[in-house]
C-alpha cells in the first residue's frame, strides 16, 4: 500500500481550524460536477465537453444520467476547445474541462481566436490546477494559466474558494455572455463563506475585517489567508482576509479599499509570481497611487519542487505559518 498523502495543514493549523468552527467540505471540482449536472437537468443546452477527462472531472455521473449533453473529443485539447466554441455560438452553454495545464497552453490559440476573439460565451475548465498534480511534477503543473489567460482580452478568470463560490461561478458562467474560464483543484475545501453571503464574478469578498495586514488570497490559498489572520490576532493584530476568486476582472475598489486601510499586504496564489493575482493587485496599487508594502508569495522562477500539494505549499510558505511569517516580515520592516 502507497503512503498516505501529507495533510495540507500543521497539526496547530487545524487545531486554528477547529477554533474557527470551519467545516469540511468537498473538493471544488466535485462541487462543480453537481452543480452542472443540476443546471444540465433543468436545460437540455447545458453540455460539457471534455478530452478523455470525463473521470478526472467528476463527469462520470453526468454521462451516465445526460449521454445526449456531454462530448468526448479524446486527448485533444484544441478541439475540445474549437468544439466548446462552436457549441457556444450555436447557442448551448458549454462547458470544455481538461486539465489546467494542457488546456490553458497547448490551446491557448484556440482559446484567443475561437473564444475570446469570437465572443462566444463558452466556459473552458482547468482541472487539477496549480500543483494539484503534485508529485507528476513540473509538466503537469499549471503555474501559468492565469498569466497566460489575463493577458487575452475578452475571458472573465475564476478560482473559487471554497464550494459555495465554486456553485455560484458555475451557474454564473452558465449565465453568462462572455467567455469564462473556471480554474479548480482536487483538494477538500472548507466552508469559509456566511449563510447569507453572495457571489458576482468580478467582486471579492471580505472573509474578515482588520486594518493591519491584508492578506488576499483566490482558490485554495484563501483559507489559508484566513487561519493566517486568526493566527496573527493571537499577537494582537487585526487582520482582513479578502478572497478574491475572481482574478480577471479584478475587485479593484475591494483592493485599493484594502491598500489605503492597511499597513501592509500579502497576496497568495497556486500560481507563479508572475502575471497572476499578486502582480495584478500590485498593478492595481500602483497605478491608483497607493503605495502600502506589498509581498507576493506563490511559486517563484524556479524549478519548481516535487512533492504533493501539501509538501509544495509548505515549501512555498503558502501555509498559515508562511503566510504569519510574510506578514510578520512586513511590519517589521514599518518599524
Amino acid at each position: 500500500m502507497s503512503a498516505p498523502a501529507p495533510s495540507m495543514f500543521s497539526p496547530a493549523a487545524i487545531e486554528m481550524i477547529q477554533q474557527l468552527g470551519l467545516k469540511q467540505g468537498r473538493a471544488n471540482l466535485e462541487e462543480f460536477a453537481t452543480a452542472l449536472e443540476e443546471l444540465a437537468a433543468a436545460d437540455r443546452d447545458v453540455v460539457a465537453v471534455t478530452s478523455d477527462s470525463r473521470g478526472s472531472g467528476k463527469l462520470g455521473p453526468f454521462g451516465q444520467r445526460f449521454p445526449d449533453q456531454l462530448i468526448e473529443v479524446g486527448i485533444a485539447e484544441q478541439n475540445l476547445v474549437g468544439v466548446t466554441a462552436g457549441l457556444a455560438a450555436c447557442g448551448k452553454k458549454s462547458f470544455g474541462v481538461s486539465p489546467a495545464c494542457f488546456l490553458t497552453i497547448r490551446s491557448l490559440e484556440q482559446i484567443k481566436n475561437d473564444i475570446c476573439y469570437s465572443n462566444v460565451p463558452a466556459t473552458v475548465v482547468g482541472i487539477s490546477a496549480g500543483v494539484s498534480y503534485g508529485a507528476l511534477g513540473s509538466t503537469h503543473h499549471s503555474l501559468h494559466d492565469l498569466a497566460a489567460l489575463r493577458a487575452i482580452n475578452n475571458m472573465a478568470i475564476v478560482a473559487p474558494a471554497d464550494n459555495f463560490e465554486t456553485r455560484e461561478a458555475v451557474r454564473a458562467a452558465a449565465a453568462a455572455d462572455r467567455p469564462v474560464y473556471l480554474r479548480f483543484g482536487k483538494a477538500k475545501m472548507y466552508d469559509l463563506h456566511d449563510a447569507d453571503a453572495s457571489f458576482e464574478i468580478g467582486k471579492a469578498t471580505v472573509l474578515r475585517e482588520g486594518n493591519d495586514v491584508a492578506l488576499l488570497g483566490t482558490g485554495e490559498t484563501v483559507v489559508h489567508c484566513l487561519l493566517a489572520a486568526a493566527k496573527l490576532a493571537e499577537s494582537g493584530l487585526n487582520c482582513r482576509v479578502l478572497s478574491v476568486p475572481t482574478v480577471k476582472p479584478l475587485d479593484e475598489d475591494a483592493i485599493l479599499a484594502a491598500g489605503r486601510a492597511c499597513r501592509a499586504i500579502v497576496t497568495a496564489e497556486e500560481h507563479s509570481v508572475h502575471g497572476g493575482l499578486g502582480e495584478a493587485v500590485a498593478a492595481v496599487l500602483m497605478q491608483a497611487g497607493v503605495f502600502v508594502p506589498l509581498t507576493i508569495r506563490g511559486i517563484p522562477d524556479e524549478d519548481t519542487v516535487t512533492g504533493a500539494q501539501a509538501d509544495i505549499f509548505r515549501h512555498y510558505g503558502l501555509t498559515m505559518e508562511g503566510l504569519v511569517e510574510a506578514a510578520t516580515l512586513q511590519l517589521q520592516k514599518l518599524c
